[in-house]
């Protein structure tokens, strides 16, 4: 028998923690965790607060009837932070000592890149608790997964948004660029400009061309299109919406043009029903994947199959965008 076999047959007792962003659908994972788990009869442990909660020990046990009624609730019952002292030595040491003082054998850890490069460390420096990541963040800008649970639910919440500018756009004959979320991943502009028929699109992954957009708005003009909308990631390069809209509008200065800025709306709103579906099989992957000495890795979805990643590669390897996706945007802006 391998070591992480041996391992899987010692788990008995489980932690279960949200880090980095909240994200809609978290709730449906840590209810699928302490149901499978309990399942499987292993005890479930709720860590509050993400790795600031490890490390002072705000650990409770979770039983069935502790996730009623969670799974349409958007956020972290469990609640969620970022912790600049987990980043330290000392840090992880007192949330070691935390995990060990309620005997636990295992983590899972439901957020980000960030989360997981936290609990990568930690199992390098305690091998003898193990580790499970579940990708929870609306960027859907994880390796190893084709989406991320929250992705889903903060596109629908951006196409809603986008669609009711349209109806001011369109009474106005104004040009709008709306701004939605996504520092370093452009999957919600890519998606939520397609499925909310945007006339442009920009994305961190792809160099952003200034004159390229005014050509496309001035074949529109050409047609006489009488409004025009503009979505872009926060963190295209041109420097957001604000920004870019400032270039455009010394070239078309008989436009009124607008800027609508998203925000958090994304991140907040019950769960869409894939979110939901996608965050318990998730939940229930990594319950799995520790009894069966997957360990130290990333539950994620590929081509609706469980398949399991580690976290160096979730963490270090690049998800592109769907480059077809983006041929396509391009296509329909004509």
């Amino acid at each position: 028998m391998s070591k992480k076999a041996e391992k899987a047959k010692e788990i008995k007792r489980i932690g279960v923690f949200t880090s980095g962003g909240d994200a809609p659908g978290m709730n449906a994972a840590v209810r699928a965790v302490v149901r499978y788990g309990t399942y499987k009869g292993l005890h479930v442990y709720g860590i509050k607060n993400g790795y600031e909660g490890m490390i002072k020990g705000d650990i409770e046990r979770l039983e069935t009837k502790s996730v009623r009624n969670i799974i349409h609730r958007g956020g972290t019952i469990l609640k969620t932070s970022r912790s600049m002292e987990f980043m330290t030595p000392e840090g992880r040491n007192q949330a070691y000592e935390s995990l060990k003082s309620y005997d636990l054998d295992a983590c899972i850890a439901i957020g980000g890149n960030g989360t997981f490069a936290g609990a990568k460390v930690f199992c390098e420096e305690y091998s003898d608790i193990a580790f499970v990541g579940v990708p929870g963040t609306i960027d859907n800008d994880i390796y190893g997964t084709d989406f991320t649970i929250g992705f889903d639910t903060a596109v629908n919440t951006a196409v809603e948004a986008v669609d009711r500018i349209r109806d001011t756009a369109d009474s106005h004959s104004r040009l709008f660029f709306i701004e939605v979320m996504g520092r370093h991943s452009g999957e919600i502009a890519l998606y939520t400009g397609i499925g909310s028929g945007a006339s442009g699109i920009l994305i961190p992954e792809k160099s952003s061309d200034s004159e390229s957009l005014i050509n496309l708005l001035k074949k529109g003009i050409k047609r006489k299109k009488l409004f025009s909308m503009v979505v872009v990631a926060e963190g295209d390069e041109t420097g957001g919406a604000m920004a870019i809209a400032e270039k455009v509008r010394k070239e078309f200065p008989h436009f009124e043009t607008k800027v609508a800025i998203i925000g958090h709306l994304q991140r907040g709103g019950s769960p869409s029903a894939s979110d939901r579906v996608l965050a318990t099989r998730l939940g229930y992957g990594a319950v799995e994947g520790l009894l069966n000495g997957q360990l130290d890795v990333m539950a994620g979805s590929i081509n609706s199959k469980i398949v399991y990643t580690s976290f160096d590669d979730a963490i270090n390897k690049k998800k592109h965008p769907n480059q077809d996706l983006l041929a396509l945007a391009e296509i329909l802006a004509l």
